[in-house]
């Protein structure tokens, strides 16, 4: 920390803000430590580096020299005896924040071997609070923040795109199940189930919600959708902004007052359940009237009570479980998922260690939305990879959605080659249900047959699977092999939609993206994220560039990708924009 008399005033609040806003867990935490050494392997970031600066004791030291110089009564006297500093440059904010927000994931293990309880993940999420409170705070941690204040979700999903998506979802759900009068219903009050979602099940990964919908249909739940505060997850739990995390559970908890509802249901995700069912209320101020459980413990009821039927030769194929550290060591929740997973897959096989002693994913503490740290997370989940690879699993199941990218990124730099799936999704499959009475031929219908896709991506083979996997739909198909083939097909062919790869030779996709976005006739095209690059994230928190309409990870699933292609031809479709010729232009 810089030395001198100088406090710029961001250092100045930081350290006010500190010595005057501290909870007596902190206060514990921080005065406990004896730097016995005992965390040291506990933490993936230390296993993966050897750097003794990634120990837990090291970095909570960044913020405990500010409790020795500031709160600590020796230290008030004789600072440099005790190892007390403070902050006095926003280049110190900077180094604090790299520390608190970069090295850590807040996932608690560390904890668990501590003799005395420090809590790691308390010190660093009040840290920062305080960071974040003065604008010090990774980009895409801010972005998310701002979009969960004005729009109420961290995807910045409007309410229509949300009900749009339910609609399709619906339909989906309708062919499935071979029932017409199957229902995802929204705001029905008095409903017995209130179910909230993590907005990644809307716009990248419907399957999981499709798949919670059909196992809602198969228990004969009388359940609801909220058109308002559906978002589960929070993002004041990882920037430490109390405030938001209130809005954000005020957010739901308002709409299951006024529908009047029996219980709410969390879907799969980890710090959401944490978030949701035990911090918010507190943040908030809430004595609530009505009970909150994770979907996990309501499959397990379901299948205890009879309301479900599971055929495990549906999931023959070896399957391990990755505990996600909310759900695992926050919440307790270890046996469920294991409970569902051993009655939907013929072969479940165990992580080393599992449960409340798991590793992180690498993901966790809101590191999926900082793209400047993603090598370092990258780098330090190796200890997650080695763990999965020992399985000899062909699929992981998690109970997180965080989990599920922080895991499909690492599998992918790592090259094991496996899906990851939601616990609920191999319950889905594993479903018991009479014979569909309604044969959907293709996922693309007959109206939207005759749409043009522009395929761009620089590896051969992905372009004849593509254009060949959608020439089968009944789609026109036109192909591009690089950025500026891809930009002139583009304003030649004039598509109904694009299909656009990130990692390509020369000028990336992120780059052909960015400009398709910012052309004023070519924005009017939806795009589609086909992609196996890690860092395609980065698009999602850039401030001038919107997200894209849809995204599918590769290895490609051709089902989900169909899928995906008709939500956004038919929502595009029904907005009229483009004629069935190509893209209105």
């Amino acid at each position: 920390m810089a030395s001198g008399n100088t406090q710029s005033p961001s250092a100045r609040a930081v350290v006010e803000g500190f010595k005057n806003g501290l909870s007596r867990q902190t206060v514990l935490s921080l005065g406990a430590c004896v730097h016995c050494g005992m965390c040291n392997d506990s933490c993936h970031y230390y296993l993966a580096t050897g750097d003794p600066q990634m120990t837990p004791a090291a970095k909570t030291d960044k913020v405990r020299k500010l409790y020795k110089r500031h709160v600590d009564w020796l230290g008030r006297v004789a600072p440099a005896w005790v190892g007390g500093a403070t902050l006095r440059t926003d280049e110190d904010l900077q180094a604090l924040q790299d520390v608190v927000y970069g090295s850590c994931t807040m996932c608690r293990r560390c904890t668990l071997s501590c003799p005395f309880g420090v809590d790691t993940a308390l010190i660093m999420r009040t840290a920062r609070g305080l960071l974040t409170a003065q604008g010090f705070a990774p980009e895409g941690v801010k972005v998310v923040s701002k979009d969960q204040w004005e729009i109420g979700n961290q995807m910045g999903v409007s309410k229509e795109d949300y009900l749009e998506t339910l609609d399709w979802l619906q339909d989906e759900l309708r062919g499935d199940v071979g029932d017409p009068e199957a229902m995802i219903p929204i705001d029905k009050e008095g409903a017995h189930v209130l179910f909230l979602v993590n907005p990644r099940e809307i716009k990248y990964a419907p399957m999981s919600l499709l798949a919670a919908a059909k196992i809602f249909y198969a228990a004969g739940e009388d359940w609801t959708m909220p058109s308002v505060g559906w978002d589960n997850t929070n993002f004041g739990l990882f920037s430490g902004d109390n405030k938001l995390g209130a809005h954000m559970g005020k957010l739901a908890y308002d709409q299951a007052r006024k529908l009047g509802i029996g219980k709410v249901v969390i879907s799969e995700c980890g710090h959401g359940f944490r978030a949701t069912k035990w911090e918010a209320p507190n943040w908030a101020k809430e004595d609530l009237p009505f009970p909150m459980e994770s979907f996990l413990e309501t499959m397990v009821e379901y299948v205890n009570t009879g309301r479900l039927t599971l055929d495990p030769t549906a999931n023959p194929r070896p399957v391990t479980y990755h505990d996600p550290c909310n759900l695992a060591r926050s919440a307790g929740i270890t046996e469920e998922p294991r409970f569902l997973l051993k009655r939907s897959c013929l072969d479940f096989r165990e992580m080393t260690p599992n449960r409340q002693e798991n590793f992180c994913c690498t993901g966790g503490g809101g590191a999926m939305s900082m793209s400047e740290y993603a090598q370092r997370r990258l780098q330090v989940a190796r200890v997650k990879a080695d763990q999965i690879r020992a399985t000899g699993a062909e699929s992981v199941a998690t109970a997180c959605h965080n989990c599920i990218d922080g895991l499909s990124d690492l599998i992918k730099h790592y090259e094991l080659k496996v899906p990851v799936r939601n616990v609920c999704e191999y319950v889905a499959d594993a479903l018991v249900l009479p014979a569909p009475a309604i044969a959907r031929d293709a996922l693309i219908p007959t109206g939207l047959r005759g749409k043009r896709v522009l395929v761009i991506d620089d590896d051969p083979d992905t372009v004849v699977y593509l254009t060949t996997l959608f020439e089968d739909q009944g789609l026109d198909t036109v192909s591009a092999h690089n950025a500026a083939e891809g930009m002139t097909a583009a304003r030649t062919a004039q598509p109904d939609l694009i299909t656009l790869d990130i990692s390509m030779p020369g000028r990336s996709g992120a780059d052909v993206f960015a400009k398709l976005r910012s052309d004023e006739v070519l924005a009017r095209i939806p795009v589609v994220i086909v992609t196996g690059a890690i860092d395609f994230r980065e698009l999602m928190y850039r401030r001038n560039v919107p997200p894209p309409d849809g995204y599918v990870a590769k290895p490609i699933d051709p089902e989900l990708l169909l899928m995906t292609l008709r939500k956004v031809l038919e929502v595009r479709h029904r907005e009229g924009v483009g004629s069935g010729e190509g893209a209105a232009v």
